[in-house]
């Protein structure tokens, strides 16, 4: 039974962290600019994030989870702004010839960015209390173990893609060189900021709807 239960967090924690958006490109970007282990801890930043929005929808957290539906307006801002400036950054960040002679981002910078971006999606919280809700938890102590243990799988399900998808793009980074880094840089960066219009777009269009 534990096995199952641990099982089914890390498929949640898969089934969340795999689909491809401005995560998923900043790992990328990271791993063939800064290397493997930048790209790695990227990930890792937003597994972290999961993990504690995976940790309230468990234990029914309900005064956390309130907290970040009221105020998900400036938070949806806050992450529209926040994903405009980090694709800015991404756009203009030098290629790895040049990044080497100046100092690449700490490790933590790369693990902090991706921990803000991801608590600043208030869909995040949703999506794991109807993915929780599914799996019949009830709140009782006795489920205390099992939701422990879900948390848990959902953070080894995220950190799983993230360590297979930074690794599987360092096995090809050594086929981009300067010029071609330009233009992922570039293109990330484009589509990132995309990313952050459209948050933007959406957040005017609810409020003007509401």
């Amino acid at each position: 039974m534990e096995l199952a239960t641990f099982g089914r967090g890390m498929l949640m924690g898969l089934a969340v962290a795999a689909p491809v958006g401005p995560i998923g490109l900043m790992c990328i970007q990271r791993t063939l600019q800064d290397g493997r282990i930048y790209g790695l801890v990227t990930g890792l930043g937003a597994a972290t994030a999961d993990t504690f929005y995976g940790l309230v929808a468990a234990f029914g957290l309900t005064f956390i989870s309130s907290f970040f539906l009221q105020q998900q307006v400036w938070i949806a801002l806050l992450g529209g702004l926040y994903l405009c400036f980090l694709g800015l950054r991404i756009l203009r960040s030098a290629p790895p010839d040049v990044a080497v002679k100046n100092e690449h981002g700490s490790l933590l910078q790369a693990y902090g960015s991706t921990f803000l971006l991801t608590l600043t999606n208030p869909v995040t919280i949703l999506s794991f209390v109807a993915i929780f809700a599914g799996t019949g938890l009830a709140q009782s102590e006795d489920s205390y173990l099992e939701a422990a243990l879900l948390v848990l799988g959902v953070f080894c399900g995220s950190a799983a893609w993230w360590l297979l998808l930074s690794g599987g793009v360092s096995l090809i980074r050594d086929r981009f060189n300067a010029r071609a880094m330009v233009w992922v840089n570039r293109l990330s960066g484009a589509i990132i900021i995309a990313f952050g219009i459209v948050a933007l777009a959406r957040l005017v269009t609810g409020l003007a709807t509401s």
